[in-house]
C-alpha cells in the first residue's frame, strides 16, 4: 500500500497564539532575532504542492510586489468566487475535503497549508492537518488573527521534537487521527 502524502502547517505565531494582527501585519515577526531563514529553506525543500487561502495569496502578491515567491512548487489558492487561474497559481472552489483527500493521494512530496485563519479552521475542523510545525516568537500582540480559531473541533497531537533559531522556538507536531 502506498504512502498518503501528509499535510504540513508550518507557521509562526506570536507568544499569545496570533499569526497576524487585526490588520494583517507580520512587523512584529521581523523584530525577532532569528537564527538563519529559521528551517524554512530546510522545510521548503520537503514540499512540492503549496495551499493557501485566497486572502493569504493577496496578502503575499501585495507584499511582494506581485513576485510570486512558490513559482517552482504547485500552487493552489481556494476561493469562494471564481478566478482565473494564473500561471503559477490555479485557484480552487470545491469541496475542501474532497480536493484536499484527492490530492494526498497523488504521487508526491509533503504539501504545506500556508494559511490563512479561515482556511486553517475548516482543515482543523475536517481534520486533514498531518503536521504542525509550530515557530513561536517572543512577542505578545495582544489582538489580531489566531492560529487556532475557537470552533467545533479537537486535535490530539504527539511532540516530535524542538528546535530553536535564537530567539524562536519551533514545535513540530503530529496529528493522531
Amino acid at each position: 500500500m502506498k504512502t498518503k502524502r501528509k499535510i504540513v502547517l508550518f507557521i509562526a505565531q506570536s507568544l499569545d497564539g496570533y499569526i497576524a494582527t487585526k490588520d494583517d501585519s507580520l512587523d512584529w515577526l521581523f523584530n525577532v532575532e532569528g537564527e538563519g531563514d529559521n528551517g524554512y529553506s530546510e522545510f521548503f525543500d520537503t514540499v512540492d504542492t503549496i495551499l493557501m487561502g485566497k486572502r493569504t495569496y493577496d496578502w503575499i502578491m501585495k507584499h511582494e510586489n506581485g513576485n510570486f515567491p512558490y513559482e517552482n512548487k504547485q500552487c493552489y489558492v481556494f476561493s469562494r468566487s471564481a478566478i482565473q487561474d494564473t500561471p503559477f497559481v490555479t485557484f480552487i472552489n470545491e469541496d475542501i475535503n474532497r480536493f484536499t483527500n484527492n490530492l494526498k493521494n497523488e504521487a508526491g512530496k509533503k504539501i504545506w497549508i500556508v494559511g490563512g485563519g479561515e482556511l486553517l479552521f475548516s482543515f482543523f475542523k475536517e481534520k486533514l492537518v498531518d503536521e504542525i510545525i509550530l515557530t513561536v516568537a517572543p512577542q505578545i500582540i495582544g489582538e489580531g488573527i489566531p492560529l487556532f480559531k475557537a470552533g467545533d473541533y479537537e486535535l490530539n497531537l504527539s511532540l516530535k521534537g524542538t528546535r530553536t533559531f535564537n530567539q524562536f522556538v519551533e514545535l513540530h507536531y503530529e496529528v493522531n487521527h
